[in-house]
């Protein structure tokens, strides 16, 4: 049974920590303006991986919190973290960039669902987790504007070149609502790959349930964190533990 990772999450709109409603830009709770702080808190914590997400990147406002994920993933890199980064990555340049910075892994979504080859291409350079955002089954793009004809069970066995998978119920995306753990089930019975859950995370029973999940590689929280529901180190005590 492979461990379950614990990513704790980062999401930066114009260099502020935020989280989203369900994805909704109108529907933000602010958690301070220093991402550096919130990043190290984690690795001291013992978290040996951080998930951000460039929100403005993702709805198509430009890089703006590129040179602050790059100041969180060099200092995270002297404490011996990695970073994974989504939001805006489209294709070769975006990877490249990021790369550049000291990102570890780069989580690509609605460009990769467009043209699977991209993955090939950009996974030369990065390690590339594919984002899988959707309601009810069906891939969503574009910031979660755009319903897609494609499902996820389909989408697992399209990126050959794919180190991993995000998959995203966005219905329970920073809603505390708990997790996804029946399609969580069918995904990563779908794929050899490690399928890393995002969305609905509330309790330490939450992530009881999901490191039950045999195939399950990892698991991305943040509000949970952020209200103070658990901390990352009792988080990672509670994945380890598999209870």
């Amino acid at each position: 049974m492979r461990p379950v990772v614990l990513f704790p999450a980062i999401d930066l709109r114009g260099g502020s920590v935020v989280r989203l409603l369900h994805g909704d830009y109108a529907a933000e709770t602010h958690y301070g303006d220093d991402p550096i702080a919130v990043a190290e808190d984690f690795a001291n914590q013992g978290a040996r991986w951080v998930h951000i997400v460039d929100l403005d990147a993702a709805r198509g406002d430009g890089p703006i919190n590129r040179a602050a994920i790059g100041r969180v993933a060099r200092r995270l890199a002297e404490m011996g973290v990695r970073v994974q980064t989504g939001g805006g990555v489209r294709g070769l340049t975006d990877a490249q960039e990021l790369a550049a910075l000291g990102v570890a892994r780069v989580v690509m979504g609605s460009a990769a669902v467009r043209d699977p080859d991209l993955v090939d291409e950009v996974s030369a350079t990065v390690p590339v987790a594919v984002g899988l955002d959707h309601r009810g089954g069906r891939v969503a793009l574009d910031g979660w504007t755009t319903d897609s004809d494609l499902d996820v069970a389909s989408a697992l066995a399209a990126f050959p070149a794919a180190e991993a998978f995000v998959v995203t119920d966005i219905s329970r995306d920073g809603a505390l609502s708990g997790p996804d753990l029946e399609g969580l089930l069918a995904a990563t019975s779908a794929t050899d790959r490690p399928v890393i859950a995002s969305g609905g995370v509330a309790t330490l029973g939450d992530l009881a349930a999901l490191a039950g999940i045999g195939g399950l590689g990892g698991v991305i929280v943040g509000r949970a964190i952020y209200e103070g529901r658990f901390t990352v180190s009792q988080a990672l005590a509670r994945l380890e533990s598999r209870s």
